[in-house]
């Protein structure tokens, strides 16, 4: 089993060596509805093939009675007429189960693998997230799921129905005459070898079909993500011709699907067994010792007409199935994607003190491109430490490997003298807190969203929270005040609500390390003084990681780390660097006159 960062508690453990496996696995989850599902298929191949078997004894019963005084026996006839009611009756309840079993089938392992999936996506890295397009994820997640489910029913429905119905004219027709198996088992033949061609040359199409849905979804999920960069940039045409292409790649793949299925060749096969097998019966009929009677003669040709639901429902059906596979190795190659990290069960757990130590950190996001490199320095328990220095030089990165969003390549960081490795991951990371320069809010209240850090936190604490985060009033002049549903990612608020927001979800979470990724550029100076001074009533008693490029919060730091080109360049009190660091100088002017202009 490959690593994770969250894995979801299961008694059943799926197979995953290969796509076909992994389909089993789920299949054998819901094992008692194979017996409902076959038995339902058999009775209705049985009782359909009965149905030109009892025609066949009418039709002799009239051919028998016809030019006699007695007449045609009638009450033959209605006994057969009764016999074929009855048979379709009970056909119709056996093709019922068979119907609601595959449809069960379908919607649980739909069910079952879309839980598999996003408790795998959960549990992935912020490498693997960076890396995997959006979009093609969603289609994945939604359209690749769904396609199992319709792989199931009509899909197998349909093949294992029209398996049996393959099988019945063989052993139906020999008990009319032996020599009458012989053509229905050529067409048997015939068919496994046609469809196993078939089957063979769709596979790649449809796998080519469910890819470019993939890449048209991610697509259309980053124009999407990214609307206001195409507005502003007037790039709206050039968006809609990148659509176009892709939708044309995709309705060619399923137009080649749709020219493929149109040679199938098992319909010219149904044509000739038919021919073929009236031809067959009515030589044999002839033959003075056969013993084969007129009404076995048209039993025959009905048992023959069998042969065309199996011929015209592959059609599609093993198109459905092979979609199905196709979505299953997709969803399959996505959950097995490897994730650096992993959850680290049974590490250790303990309440954080908030020591950090960087210890010859070397980090790079792909490892030809190191990001950070020979990184030393420490914080006491309970500091405020400014990291500054210019755009690109590591300054996020270096708060990223303190709750384990990413894994040093060499060095080692350390919280209370103990490797951020070894930490049990879930309990290191509910005592950090990051606050984001561009914070995520969820579609949801604003009360769900301050205590999405903190499930069960009372109304009390959670306006308590907003007070400090200076978010109180604001809420209260939306017209539901905490019960507020925002849109994603906040959209209908501004940049500095949405970062109160999330420096009071923060402060509700009471971490023991606090992470300020330049959390209050998008508020105004006055409010940000308010929060400042909530802040530092927060910060006591835990050690707070700021990066920023305000001199306030510089100033209020106990220490400060200069970071250029890619390592540490000084550390130290901001007075000893003013007087001992030319780059801190320099950022202190640059900065300085910034905020003077």
């Amino acid at each position: 089993m490959s690593q994770a960062e969250f894995v979801l508690d299961s008694p059943y453990r799926t197979d995953r060596r290969s796509a076909g496996r992994w389909v089993v696995s789920h299949v054998m989850r819901q094992g008692w509805l194979i017996p409902v599902v076959l038995l339902g298929a058999f009775g209705n191949a049985v009782l359909a093939g009965a149905v030109p078997l009892f025609i066949g004894q009418a039709f002799e019963t009239v051919d028998a009675g016809l030019g006699t005084p007695a007449g045609v026996d009638m009450n033959a006839i209605a006994r057969l007429a009764w016999l074929i009611l009855a048979s379709q009756v009970a056909r119709a309840v056996l093709q019922l189960a068979r119907n609601a079993g595959s449809e069960l089938f379908g919607q649980r392992v739909e069910r079952d693998v879309r839980d598999e999936l996003y408790a795998s996506l959960l549990g992935k890295s912020m490498t693997f997230h960076g890396r995997q397009p959006v979009g093609d994820t969603m289609a994945r997640a939604t359209n690749d799921v769904r396609e199992l489910n319709l792989m199931f029913n009509p899909g197998l429905n349909l093949v294992i129905g029209s398996a049996f119905f393959l099988v019945a004219p063989i052993f139906m027709g020999a008990r009319l005459h032996p020599q009458l198996a012989i053509v229905p088992l050529a067409f048997n033949v015939a068919y496994v070898f046609a469809l196993r061609r078939y089957l063979r040359q769709l596979a790649p199409i449809t796998r080519d079909a469910r890819a470019s849905f993939g890449a048209l979804n991610a697509g259309l999920a980053e124009s999407i993500e990214g609307i206001e960069v195409v507005k502003s940039t007037a790039q709206e045409a050039r968006e809609t011709e990148r659509f176009v292409a892709r939708a044309r790649a995709f309705r060619d793949a399923y137009v080649r699907q749709g020219e493929r299925e149109a040679r199938f060749l098992p319909l010219l096969l149904m044509g000739l067994a038919t021919s073929a097998g009236f031809a067959h019966a009515s030589w044999l009929f002839v033959q003075p010792d056969s013993g084969l009677a007129v009404g076995d003669v048209v039993a025959y040709v009905g048992l023959l007409q069998l042969f065309g639901f199996p011929t015209f429902v592959s059609l599609f059906s093993y198109a459905q199935v092979s979609l199905g596979m196709a979505s299953a190795r997709r969803i399959l190659e996505l959950i097995d994607r490897e994730t650096l990290l992993d959850e680290n069960r049974g590490g250790h757990v303990a309440d954080i003190q908030g020591a950090i130590t960087f210890e010859g950190v070397r980090f790079g996001y792909r490892a030809e491109q190191p990001v950070l490199s020979d990184i030393n320095f420490s914080v006491e328990a309970g500091q405020t430490v400014a990291i500054v220095g210019q755009t690109g030089s590591g300054k996020s990165t270096i708060t990223r490997l303190v709750n384990r969003t990413y894994d040093v390549d060499a060095g080692s960081v350390a919280i209370d003298g103990v490797d951020v490795r070894r930490w049990e991951l879930e309990s290191l990371r509910r005592q950090i807190a990051v606050i984001e320069q561009d914070p995520f809010l969820f579609s949801r209240s604003i009360a769900e969203n301050i205590a999405f850090g903190r499930s069960g936190a009372t109304r009390e604490e959670i306006e308590r929270a907003a007070h400090e985060a200076q978010a109180h009033d604001f809420i209260m002049a939306l017209p539901e005040g905490y019960e507020t549903v925002i849109g994603e990612r906040g959209v209908t608020l501004s940049g500095g609500q949405r970062q109160r927001l999330a420096i009071a979800r923060a402060l509700l979470a009471a971490p023991r390390i606090l992470i300020l990724d330049d959390s209050t550029s998008a508020i105004d100076s006055a409010t940000e003084d308010r929060i400042q001074q909530a802040m530092r009533r927060a910060a006591q008693g835990r050690t707070t990681l700021l990066i920023t490029h305000r001199l306030s919060q510089i100033r209020w730091a106990d220490q400060v780390v200069v970071l250029r080109g890619a390592t540490v360049e000084a550390c130290g009190t901001h007075e000893q660097l003013l007087a001992e660091c030319d780059a801190y100088r320099r950022l202190f002017a640059h900065w300085g006159d910034e905020a003077a202009s």
